[in-house]
Protein backbone atom coordinates (compact mmCIF):
# COMPACT_ATOMS: atom_id res chain seq x y z
CA UNK A 1 0.00 0.00 0.00
CA UNK A 2 2.93 2.32 -0.58
CA UNK A 3 1.69 6.03 -1.22
CA UNK A 4 -1.14 5.07 -1.38
CA UNK A 5 -3.70 7.62 -0.28
CA UNK A 6 -6.94 6.29 1.65
CA UNK A 7 -9.31 8.63 3.24
CA UNK A 8 -10.89 7.13 6.57
CA UNK A 9 -14.34 8.87 7.23
CA UNK A 10 -15.85 7.84 10.51
CA UNK A 11 -18.82 8.57 13.20
CA UNK A 12 -16.49 7.83 15.92
CA UNK A 13 -12.24 7.50 16.35
CA UNK A 14 -10.32 6.47 19.47
CA UNK A 15 -8.86 7.66 21.55
CA UNK A 16 -11.20 10.62 20.69
CA UNK A 17 -14.46 8.89 21.73
CA UNK A 18 -15.64 5.60 24.09
CA UNK A 19 -14.24 2.38 22.64
CA UNK A 20 -16.53 0.16 20.56
CA UNK A 21 -16.74 -1.37 17.42
CA UNK A 22 -16.78 1.51 15.13
CA UNK A 23 -14.27 3.78 16.95
CA UNK A 24 -11.65 0.95 17.40
CA UNK A 25 -11.67 -0.68 13.74
CA UNK A 26 -11.40 3.24 13.05
CA UNK A 27 -8.42 3.64 14.16
CA UNK A 28 -6.95 0.44 13.81
CA UNK A 29 -7.36 0.27 9.97
CA UNK A 30 -5.84 3.35 9.53
CA UNK A 31 -2.78 2.78 11.49
CA UNK A 32 -2.29 -0.32 9.58
CA UNK A 33 -1.85 1.41 6.44
CA UNK A 34 0.04 3.82 7.83
CA UNK A 35 1.93 1.44 8.82
CA UNK A 36 2.61 -0.18 5.54
CA UNK A 37 3.52 3.41 4.10
CA UNK A 38 -0.02 4.56 2.97
CA UNK A 39 -0.95 8.30 2.99
CA UNK A 40 -4.23 8.61 4.97
CA UNK A 41 -6.34 11.35 6.38
CA UNK A 42 -9.04 10.68 8.84
CA UNK A 43 -12.32 12.69 9.67
CA UNK A 44 -14.65 12.81 12.00
CA UNK A 45 -17.01 15.21 13.86
CA UNK A 46 -16.26 17.43 16.90
CA UNK A 47 -18.69 16.47 19.45
CA UNK A 48 -18.68 18.58 22.19
CA UNK A 49 -17.82 15.21 24.36
CA UNK A 50 -14.47 15.21 22.72
CA UNK A 51 -11.75 16.85 25.25
CA UNK A 52 -10.12 19.54 23.09
CA UNK A 53 -7.31 20.69 25.55
CA UNK A 54 -5.98 17.27 26.22
CA UNK A 55 -6.23 15.85 22.66
CA UNK A 56 -4.59 19.19 21.42
CA UNK A 57 -7.52 20.12 18.87
CA UNK A 58 -6.74 23.27 16.99
CA UNK A 59 -9.01 25.24 14.46
CA UNK A 60 -7.19 25.04 10.87
CA UNK A 61 -7.62 28.96 9.90
CA UNK A 62 -7.25 28.17 5.95
CA UNK A 63 -9.90 25.58 6.04
CA UNK A 64 -12.44 26.94 8.01
CA UNK A 65 -15.15 29.76 7.19
CA UNK A 66 -17.09 27.98 4.39
CA UNK A 67 -20.94 28.03 4.67
CA UNK A 68 -22.63 25.00 4.31
CA UNK A 69 -25.88 24.51 2.86
CA UNK A 70 -28.21 21.83 4.80
CA UNK A 71 -31.87 22.21 3.85
CA UNK A 72 -31.80 25.94 2.67
CA UNK A 73 -30.26 27.16 5.59
CA UNK A 74 -26.34 28.64 5.85
CA UNK A 75 -24.08 26.60 8.39
CA UNK A 76 -20.73 27.55 8.63
CA UNK A 77 -18.30 24.82 8.51
CA UNK A 78 -15.64 25.27 11.07
CA UNK A 79 -12.38 22.55 10.75
CA UNK A 80 -10.16 21.51 13.67
CA UNK A 81 -6.94 19.37 13.63
CA UNK A 82 -5.06 16.52 16.23
CA UNK A 83 -2.57 13.78 15.76
CA UNK A 84 -3.02 10.84 17.50
CA UNK A 85 0.00 10.28 20.13
CA UNK A 86 2.93 7.85 18.68
CA UNK A 87 1.13 7.44 15.26
CA UNK A 88 1.41 10.79 13.07
CA UNK A 89 -1.40 9.96 12.23
CA UNK A 90 -3.56 13.72 11.46
CA UNK A 91 -7.34 13.89 12.35
CA UNK A 92 -9.76 16.31 10.81
CA UNK A 93 -12.98 17.73 12.42
CA UNK A 94 -15.73 18.80 11.34
CA UNK A 95 -17.57 21.15 13.71
CA UNK A 96 -20.10 23.19 13.75
CA UNK A 97 -21.46 25.15 16.82
CA UNK A 98 -25.22 24.73 16.40
CA UNK A 99 -24.40 20.84 15.74
CA UNK A 100 -21.67 19.49 17.50
CA UNK A 101 -21.28 21.60 20.63
CA UNK A 102 -23.54 19.43 22.79
CA UNK A 103 -21.75 17.23 25.44
CA UNK A 104 -22.71 13.70 23.62
CA UNK A 105 -22.56 12.26 20.20
CA UNK A 106 -25.57 11.14 19.32
CA UNK A 107 -28.70 11.25 22.09
CA UNK A 108 -29.30 13.03 24.84
CA UNK A 109 -28.29 11.85 28.27
CA UNK A 110 -31.72 9.78 28.72
CA UNK A 111 -31.02 8.16 25.34
CA UNK A 112 -33.33 10.22 22.89
CA UNK A 113 -31.57 10.21 19.63
CA UNK A 114 -30.99 14.28 18.80
CA UNK A 115 -33.70 15.62 16.48
CA UNK A 116 -31.15 17.00 14.04
CA UNK A 117 -28.97 13.92 13.32
CA UNK A 118 -30.00 13.72 10.11
CA UNK A 119 -29.05 17.19 9.67
CA UNK A 120 -25.73 16.54 11.37
CA UNK A 121 -24.88 13.47 9.06
CA UNK A 122 -25.72 15.48 5.56
CA UNK A 123 -23.54 18.42 7.34
CA UNK A 124 -20.34 15.94 8.07
CA UNK A 125 -20.56 14.72 4.61
CA UNK A 126 -20.30 18.07 2.34
CA UNK A 127 -17.64 19.25 5.16
CA UNK A 128 -15.59 16.26 4.37
CA UNK A 129 -15.53 16.97 0.83
CA UNK A 130 -15.30 20.36 0.86
CA UNK A 131 -12.13 20.01 2.93
CA UNK A 132 -10.96 17.63 0.71
CA UNK A 133 -10.99 19.90 -1.87
CA UNK A 134 -9.07 22.92 -0.41
CA UNK A 135 -6.62 20.37 0.31
CA UNK A 136 -6.50 19.53 -2.52
CA UNK A 137 -5.63 15.34 -1.79
CA UNK A 138 -7.28 13.25 -3.90
CA UNK A 139 -7.61 9.51 -2.19
CA UNK A 140 -7.20 6.36 -4.50
CA UNK A 141 -10.07 5.40 -1.42
CA UNK A 142 -12.52 6.75 0.73
CA UNK A 143 -13.63 4.31 3.42
CA UNK A 144 -16.49 5.12 5.89
CA UNK A 145 -17.17 3.40 9.24
CA UNK A 146 -20.55 4.70 11.37
CA UNK A 147 -23.97 5.43 10.19
CA UNK A 148 -22.95 9.35 10.52
CA UNK A 149 -21.15 8.96 7.94
CA UNK A 150 -23.78 7.06 5.71
CA UNK A 151 -24.76 10.04 3.40
CA UNK A 152 -21.13 10.69 2.29
CA UNK A 153 -21.12 8.11 -0.12
CA UNK A 154 -24.79 9.15 -1.43
CA UNK A 155 -23.30 12.63 -1.97
CA UNK A 156 -20.04 11.50 -3.27
CA UNK A 157 -22.33 9.63 -6.11
CA UNK A 158 -24.67 12.58 -6.37
CA UNK A 159 -23.80 15.62 -5.57
CA UNK A 160 -20.63 15.93 -6.16
CA UNK A 161 -20.50 13.59 -9.05
CA UNK A 162 -18.58 16.36 -11.11
CA UNK A 163 -15.96 16.86 -9.20
CA UNK A 164 -13.00 15.86 -11.45
CA UNK A 165 -11.17 15.71 -8.40
CA UNK A 166 -12.53 12.10 -7.24
CA UNK A 167 -12.93 10.74 -10.85
CA UNK A 168 -10.72 8.03 -10.15
CA UNK A 169 -12.04 7.40 -6.15
CA UNK A 170 -13.49 4.19 -5.18
CA UNK A 171 -15.53 3.95 -2.12
CA UNK A 172 -15.80 1.50 0.57
CA UNK A 173 -18.38 1.10 3.31
CA UNK A 174 -17.70 -0.89 6.53
CA UNK A 175 -20.92 -2.29 7.92
CA UNK A 176 -21.63 -2.94 11.60
CA UNK A 177 -24.16 -4.02 13.66
CA UNK A 178 -27.39 -2.04 14.68
CA UNK A 179 -26.29 1.33 17.16
CA UNK A 180 -29.46 3.24 17.02
CA UNK A 181 -33.58 2.11 17.51
CA UNK A 182 -35.95 4.17 15.83
CA UNK A 183 -35.75 6.91 13.21
CA UNK A 184 -34.24 10.03 12.27
CA UNK A 185 -36.15 13.12 11.10
CA UNK A 186 -38.68 12.00 8.78
CA UNK A 187 -37.56 15.08 6.48
CA UNK A 188 -34.39 13.86 6.21
CA UNK A 189 -35.42 12.41 2.48
CA UNK A 190 -36.69 15.64 1.41
CA UNK A 191 -33.44 17.93 2.90
CA UNK A 192 -31.37 14.95 0.59
CA UNK A 193 -33.57 15.86 -2.66
CA UNK A 194 -33.10 19.32 -1.76
CA UNK A 195 -29.84 18.60 -2.73
CA UNK A 196 -30.57 17.38 -5.99
CA UNK A 197 -30.22 13.86 -5.30
CA UNK A 198 -32.92 11.66 -6.98
CA UNK A 199 -35.70 10.60 -5.06
CA UNK A 200 -35.65 6.77 -5.94
CA UNK A 201 -31.32 7.31 -5.36
CA UNK A 202 -32.44 7.40 -1.62
CA UNK A 203 -36.27 6.02 -1.75
CA UNK A 204 -35.62 3.87 1.60
CA UNK A 205 -34.78 6.71 3.20
CA UNK A 206 -38.79 7.48 3.24
CA UNK A 207 -38.03 5.86 7.17
CA UNK A 208 -34.92 6.90 8.22
CA UNK A 209 -34.22 4.15 10.15
CA UNK A 210 -30.39 2.80 11.14
CA UNK A 211 -30.99 -0.18 8.32
CA UNK A 212 -32.08 1.87 5.66
CA UNK A 213 -29.54 4.45 6.31
CA UNK A 214 -26.80 1.39 5.76
CA UNK A 215 -28.80 0.19 2.61
CA UNK A 216 -28.24 3.87 1.40
CA UNK A 217 -24.38 3.68 1.81
CA UNK A 218 -23.81 0.45 0.31
CA UNK A 219 -26.15 1.49 -2.94
CA UNK A 220 -23.68 4.28 -3.42
CA UNK A 221 -20.69 2.32 -2.65
CA UNK A 222 -18.13 0.61 -4.97
CA UNK A 223 -17.68 -2.30 -2.62
CA UNK A 224 -18.65 -2.96 1.37
CA UNK A 225 -16.70 -4.75 4.08
CA UNK A 226 -18.83 -6.39 7.14
CA UNK A 227 -17.12 -5.45 9.95
CA UNK A 228 -19.24 -6.86 12.52
CA UNK A 229 -19.55 -11.10 13.30
CA UNK A 230 -23.42 -9.87 14.11
CA UNK A 231 -24.49 -8.18 11.89
CA UNK A 232 -28.41 -8.52 11.26
CA UNK A 233 -29.37 -11.34 8.41
CA UNK A 234 -31.85 -8.72 6.45
CA UNK A 235 -28.50 -6.43 6.34
CA UNK A 236 -25.81 -9.51 5.29
CA UNK A 237 -28.47 -10.80 2.44
CA UNK A 238 -29.15 -7.06 1.27
CA UNK A 239 -25.05 -6.89 1.15
CA UNK A 240 -24.69 -10.22 -0.56
CA UNK A 241 -27.63 -9.59 -3.55
CA UNK A 242 -25.90 -6.05 -3.71
CA UNK A 243 -23.57 -7.37 -6.84
CA UNK A 244 -21.21 -5.02 -4.82
CA UNK A 245 -17.95 -6.88 -4.24
CA UNK A 246 -17.56 -7.73 -0.29
CA UNK A 247 -15.32 -8.94 2.14
CA UNK A 248 -16.97 -10.98 4.91
CA UNK A 249 -15.76 -10.36 8.08
CA UNK A 250 -12.64 -10.91 9.31
CA UNK A 251 -11.60 -11.35 12.81
CA UNK A 252 -9.56 -8.56 14.77
CA UNK A 253 -5.91 -10.76 14.37
CA UNK A 254 -6.53 -11.60 10.68
CA UNK A 255 -8.03 -8.44 9.43
CA UNK A 256 -5.31 -6.80 8.08
CA UNK A 257 -3.87 -9.52 5.25
CA UNK A 258 -7.68 -9.24 4.50
CA UNK A 259 -8.32 -5.92 4.24
CA UNK A 260 -4.67 -5.02 2.78
CA UNK A 261 -5.59 -7.93 -0.17
CA UNK A 262 -9.20 -5.85 -0.63
CA UNK A 263 -8.14 -2.85 -0.94
CA UNK A 264 -5.29 -3.95 -3.28
CA UNK A 265 -8.13 -5.30 -5.75
CA UNK A 266 -9.86 -2.16 -5.72
CA UNK A 267 -6.69 0.01 -6.87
Amino acid sequence: MEDKRILYVSSEVVPYLAENEVSLMSYDVPKMINDQGGQIRIFMPRYGNINERRHQLHEVIRLSGMNLVVNDVDMPLIIKVASIPKERIQVYFIDNDEYFKRKATFSDEDGVLYPDNDERAIFFAKGVVETVKKLNWVPDIIHVHGWMASMLPVYMKHFYKDEALFSETKIVSSVYSQSFDGNLDLEMINKIKFDGVPEEAVADLETPNYENLIKASVMHSDAVIIASENLSPSLTKFIESSGKPFLPFAPKEGFAEAYTSFYKKML
